[in-house]
């Protein structure tokens, strides 16, 4: 997964890259029309192995397994999570809380669930973070 951003900062060999929301670049694309939409978008810590240098536009890769992985733990497993907690709250709760109905038992179950699993990303998102083989790498610096 490649895109095209502009180095913010560097620190190391990591730099701070701002990549602009909207379509991404692909190898086929001029760097001319890759522009850089710079009111929306997402700061990110990629490793510099190019030595890009701050204001420098650059080409970042993701790998596609990382961020299959990253989306699967930030909204799969939410959703998950609460129909499961819903549906296991509704059969097995009743028989603890006698006069509950099964209804608001089953809600609670889901919504239980529902923050194990966010508590469980957020878990997974600092874990991630500190993976530097997880990061977007910088692949190289574009000329205009």
């Amino acid at each position: 997964m490649t895109n095209v951003g502009v180095v913010k900062s560097v620190e190391g060999n990591m730099a701070k890259v701002f990549v602009g929301a909207g379509h991404g670049c692909c190898e086929s694309c001029q760097p001319v029309s890759c522009d850089i939409d710079t009111t929306r978008g997402v700061e990110t810590e990629a490793v510099n192995p190019v030595h890009a240098k701050v204001g420098q536009k650059v080409r970042i890769d993701m790998k596609a397994l990382t961020f299959l992985k990253g989306a699967l733990v930030m909204y799969v497993l939410p959703i998950v999570a609460l129909l499961t907690g819903a549906v296991l709250g509704g059969a097995y709760l009743p028989a603890y809380f006698r006069g509950a109905s099964p209804d608001v038992l089953s809600a609670v179950g889901g919504f239980f669930l529902f923050l194990i699993s966010l508590l469980t990303a957020r878990l997974y998102s600092r874990n991630m973070e500190k993976k530097t083989e997880d990061k977007p790498v910088i692949e190289s610096i574009i000329e205009e």
